[in-house]
């Protein structure tokens, strides 16, 4: 049973002071920090593989399980948000998630490291219960605000993530940086123990029927299929890319390491913190215009990264830059609007419009992982390019539809 509401510690918003500082930023890293849990291990695949003896197929299977497990979490523990204390959720999920990594970092085999990886998606999601806690924890007035914040730590994470690993693995391996990660996410618990305070829930249902309560509110709104079933095509391109980067630059021409992939992730970083930008944008000019703005962008950026082809290594390589700089924009930018359309839809449920959002957000994520893996190995990486212009043109068809 759930605990019953009860009344917020000191360090709670109020309508005259605001939500503090502190807070605000504590809820922008843990959500960073629980979603880049995801990511750690895109940049090692290459060095990863020839560790442990595993073929280019099979590692890929790993950022595809991370994926795919991140989606049943968000279906499955997600809408728990709207029926349970956050505090205890985020908590008992930042538990989990540390256990993972340790295992990771110890894993003695694929297999295990493939169980882990599953593990890690389900309990990350700790960063879908971070998001709507924000928005209940602020005031009206900074709601936008304070959402947009803890978006861009989250953003940051799922970029930068793959900067600190492929530099890590480099400097000290694979192992190391999952066992980094683990400490990170005790620290968090330990602070969200320390200042997160507790929260009422918004609905008595039970745990199946708030499960079917899913189903009604994807029947209910049209406006929230359209968000998932666009921002679900976007992500097969971004996932695609990002899961097969890191094995591209390990082979020939460029036959670089684990720090270069990552280093790409300053480039989406950059793309990231232009993305509170679109929220601007959407608040004057509705989020509708963003959506069709950053389908749009990112569909122009993928076609463009077709150009690799027919030019020299070097110049490749800057292409790479400019064209990820402009799909991670584009990406977040229609994510931000999606979700500003969907929590205008019915307060109440929140944690529950944000699981169906992200779910099919993710199983995109798994579906591109996958798919880019096979046709990498197929067609090379004008396969992952195609994949990527074709989903992310399909996002920009539905969201021209009126």
């Amino acid at each position: 049973m759930s605990s019953p509401p009860v009344s917020l510690p000191e360090t709670a918003p109020s309508a005259a002071t605001g939500l503090p500082l502190s807070l605000t930023l504590l809820l922008a890293s843990g959500a960073g920090l629980a979603v880049a849990a995801l990511y750690y291990s895109q940049p090692m695949l290459g060095v990863l593989g020839t560790d442990i003896g595993a073929s280019t197929q099979s590692v890929g299977l790993l950022p595809t399980l991370t994926q795919f497990g991140y989606a049943l979490g968000i279906l499955f523990l997600a809408p728990l948000g709207d029926r349970h204390d956050r505090r205890r959720i985020i908590l008992g999920k930042a538990g989990v998630l540390c256990a993972a990594l340790l295992l990771a970092a110890i894993a003695p085999s694929l297999i295990t490291l493939l169980a882990a990886s599953l593990v890690i998606g389900l309990s990350a999601t700790l960063a879908q219960d971070i998001v709507p806690a924000a928005a209940t924890l602020a005031p009206a007035a900074q709601r936008g605000k304070v959402v947009g914040t803890v978006m861009t730590g989250l953003l940051l994470g799922i970029l930068l993530s793959r900067v600190v690993s492929g530099f890590v693995a480099e400097q000290w391996g694979w192992r190391a940086m999952f066992a980094g990660a683990a400490v990170s996410i005790a620290l968090l618990g330990l602070a969200a123990w320390r200042r997160l305070p507790r929260f009422a829930v918004t609905t008595q249902l039970p745990y199946f029927a708030l499960l079917a309560s899913l189903g009604a509110l994807w029947r209910q709104h049209a406006e929230l299929r359209r968000a998932t079933w666009a921002q679900a095509l976007l992500a097969v391109g971004f996932s695609g890319f990002w899961s097969t980067l890191a094995v591209m630059l390990h082979g020939a021409p460029f036959h670089l390491g684990a720090a270069a992939a990552g280093a790409f992730g300053l480039a989406g970083a950059a793309g990231a913190l232009a993305a509170p930008l679109a929220g601007r944008i959407a608040d004057k000019h509705g989020p509708g215009i963003v959506t069709r703005l950053g389908a749009g962008l990112v569909t122009l950026s993928f076609a463009t990264m077709a150009l690799a082809a027919f030019i020299p290594p070097g110049a490749q390589l800057w292409l790479l830059v400019a064209t990820a700089i402009g799909f991670d924009l584009g990406i977040q930018a229609a994510l931000i609007a999606h979700q500003s359309i969907i929590y205008s839809l019915d307060a109440a449920a929140r944690s529950r419009l944000n699981a169906v959002l992200f779910t099919g957000m993710f199983i995109g994520m798994a579906t591109g992982s996958a798919a880019a893996a096979m046709l990498f190995a197929q067609f090379g990486w004008m396969g992952v390019t195609a994949l990527a212009t074709a989903t992310a043109l399909a996002a920009f068809i539905l969201r021209m539809r009126r």
